[in-house]
């Protein structure tokens, strides 16, 4: 494994890092939303606006709690897990010490961002007065990931966890991005968002480098192999299947009756959500393929041809 074109993260980390420069952040008391309404497609819908709108700010508030939980599942579970048997050498994939000192900067910042998410739903949970729901126990990266290495040979099973979690972590940018610029949203929350930004954008720089490291060691039939489990992993990882399972169940619990309760589920399972090119997400996903190298393989560019722009296919 070439480590000489490895820029490490590592100094990086220690002048800028959120959990290294920045204070605890206190949730306001004002009249700003705490989560966007764009996000909750629930409380846009024309039967929710007609009959519901005295629920909005519960909706939202749960919406809120199960951003929290996500993040939480996310980054102690998933990407913690993984970043922290790179950095103790026990990934089936052997990085150098340099990555593995990165690789630990990352588990630091994860359970970080946990605790502040944690942090902030006991702040709102007082400040509102509102308890959580049952939240999930599954978000959609811990789904993908186990579906994707039922298809492949054990070896690889590591290897196509550190693609799946570099692409989750390319992804995770966007998604905060957007939240952290809504000035709808309380500006406690959103400056939660662009300090989880600051440390993402420096996270997803790191996966990249590591995937391109492993991709360009890797052998052809195992480039193959792993080329052939991308899709499963990616109908599984952008599905809006547990969304509209969590807001099924959050309707369930407001009081309205059968019949607008009926209406609203019928709303909610009319949405639509293609994973094709136009998906919001496909594009930080292709960037990363680009950029680690993968979508230079043949084999990857036609086994994601169905995901590619026109002029970007493989014949």
């Amino acid at each position: 494994m070439n480590i000489a074109d490895y820029p490490t993260i590592a100094d990086d980390w220690e002048r800028r890092a959120t959990i290294r420069t920045r204070p605890r952040r206190l949730l306001e008391n004002d009249d700003k939303l705490i989560y966007p309404l764009c996000r909750q497609p629930l409380v846009l819908s024309a039967t929710f606006l007609e009959h519901c709108p005295l629920w909005r700010d519960f909706v939202l508030v749960q919406s809120f709690y199960k951003f929290i939980n996500d993040v939480v599942i996310f980054e102690t579970e998933i990407v913690d897990k993984t970043a922290r048997s790179i950095a103790k050498n026990r990934f089936a994939v052997p990085f150098p010490l340099a990555c593995r000192i990165d690789a630990m900067t990352v588990v630091v910042d994860e359970d970080y961002h946990a605790l502040v998410a944690l942090d902030f739903l006991q702040q709102t949970v007082a400040m509102t007065g509102i308890q959580p729901l049952d939240l999930p126990v599954h978000i959609e990266l811990s789904r993908a990931l186990p579906a994707a290495k039922a298809q492949a040979p054990a070896h690889l099973h590591d290897a196509i966890e550190l693609i799946g979690v570099a692409i989750a972590e390319n992804t995770v940018t966007h998604d905060v991005a957007a939240f952290s610029k809504d000035n709808s949203i309380k500006a406690s929350i959103r400056g939660l968002m662009a300090d989880h930004l600051f440390d993402e954008g420096r996270h997803a720089q790191f996966w990249t480098r590591l995937v391109r490291l492993y991709w360009q060691d890797a052998s052809p039939t195992d480039r193959d192999s792993i080329a052939h489990v991308l899709p499963t992993f990616l109908a599984h990882y952008l599905t809006n299947d547990l969304q509209k399972d969590f807001d099924l169940r959050l309707i369930e619990h407001l009081d309205v009756s059968a019949r607008l309760r009926s209406a609203l589920r019928d709303e909610v399972l009319a949405l639509a959500f293609p994973i094709t090119h136009r998906h919001p997400l496909m594009g930080n996903i292709l960037g990363f393929l680009q950029h680690s190298g993968l979508l230079n393989t043949a084999s990857v560019a036609q086994a994601l041809s169905d995901y590619l722009p026109v002029s970007g296919r493989a014949a």
